[in-house]
């Protein structure tokens, strides 16, 4: 079965390999093999530190198939973004131009480079192996990240925010990038893609301008793509709003791809958390798909399993914010091997999907597609 722990050394292999034939680019996972390993040292330097506030820490996280011990995906967390130089992104801005004695007054769109994102915790490096079938993988190797933050949550910034790749064409060309970033520098999108360092490069700054960019001055295809995340991230940009993301007023700088934010006592992963007590099972149980995350010596562990419904309080009054309530946690073997946890300890559970106000599912997902 899948399961998700974060990175060791001993994986940089898996990584590199992972990095080098990411599409998209991850720009969080460097291709130099040395700055890559230096990448993984840091995550398990930041999973061992005694945090008591969001700083430099970086958090890696790896999909690990237990049958066969392959690396199969990877994801990460940037606990404040823009630690070292400021985090830029452009803002969604309308600006008022007026005359009276032409009796004109327009609202025109326009873009302001801002690094007001700086210092929020930032979901970023999300990858998942093209071979694998189903989305239940993905939701696993993208949401275990906000089951980590809401077992450590002195660890984050009460907002979180994702940003997407923006739209791209069959070569790698976006048209945003064709209309605003090539002008000033002068380079093709890839290769400052992977330049920029998570858009926290000073470079950025000193290039990009620092007066507002009218949209309605742009190309057609440059406005079109204004927050649309790509195709090939629709699958992930779906995840991101049933954790409870939302479109902000930002924008990507380079390629104008969505940024989404949310408040950590509004995700899924957080408003519909509980702690479980786990209990043998030896066959399939009713119910529906969870993430079940334990953190038994320290290491942090999640993956998926089928629980039967909250025994106490409904799966809506927990959305809305209900405490946290006890409950049994069947697990089988794998999962309890996958999770290192034993009858009668306690883990952490959080509904895959968002319930209905009947308290069902709004979802279905394949359970067997990922095991």
């Amino acid at each position: 079965m899948l399961f998700v722990r974060p990175a060791r050394l001993s994986d940089l292999d898996a990584i590199a390999h992972m990095a080098r034939t990411a599409q998209p680019v991850l720009h969080s996972l460097p291709h130099d093999r040395a700055a890559l390993e230096a990448r993984i040292a840091l995550s398990e330097d930041s999973f061992r530190a005694d945090v008591d506030f969001p700083g430099e820490e970086f958090y890696l996280f790896v999909l690990e198939d237990s049958a066969t011990g392959k690396l199969v995906g990877t994801s990460s967390i940037v606990a404040a973004a823009g630690y070292a130089e400021p985090f830029y992104a452009f803002r969604n801005d309308a600006l008022i131009h007026a005359s009276r004695e032409l009796h004109v007054n327009r609202k025109i769109h326009a873009l302001t480079m801002s690094h007001e994102l700086t210092g929020k915790s930032r979901l970023a490096g999300f990858y998942i192996d093209p071979a694998l079938r189903g989305d239940a993988a993905a939701h696993l190797m993208s949401r275990a990240r906000m089951m980590y933050v809401a077992m450590n949550r002195r660890r984050f910034t009460p907002e979180v925010f994702s940003l997407l790749l923006g739209v791209t064409d069959d070569a790698g060309v976006s048209p945003f990038w064709e209309a605003v970033g090539r002008k000033f520098f002068g380079r093709d999108f890839k290769d400052i893609e992977m330049a920029s360092g998570g858009r926290s490069r000073t470079f950025i700054a000193e290039v990009m301008p620092a007066y507002p960019i009218y949209v309605p001055l742009l190309p057609e295809g440059a406005q079109r793509v204004l927050g649309e995340p790509d195709p090939s991230t629709l699958l992930t940009y779906e995840i991101h709003l049933e954790e409870g993301f939302e479109t902000d007023r930002y924008v990507d700088i380079f390629d104008a791809g969505p940024v989404l934010t949310a408040q950590v006592d509004r995700t899924s992963s957080v408003a519909g958390n509980q702690t479980r007590t786990v209990r043998e099972s030896a066959s399939a149980v009713d119910g529906s798909a969870w993430l079940v995350a334990s953190q038994q010596g320290g290491e942090f562990r999640c993956a998926l399993a089928t629980l039967p419904l909250m025994p106490a309080t409904s799966a809506t009054a927990l959305h809305r914010g209900a405490h946290a309530v006890r409950g049994d946690a069947p697990l089988d073997a794998a999962t309890r091997a996958a999770l290192n946890v034993q009858d009668g300890e306690t883990v952490r559970c959080a509904p895959l999907y968002r319930p209905d106000e009947d308290g069902q599912d709004n979802e279905d997902v394949s359970m067997g597609e990922t095991q």
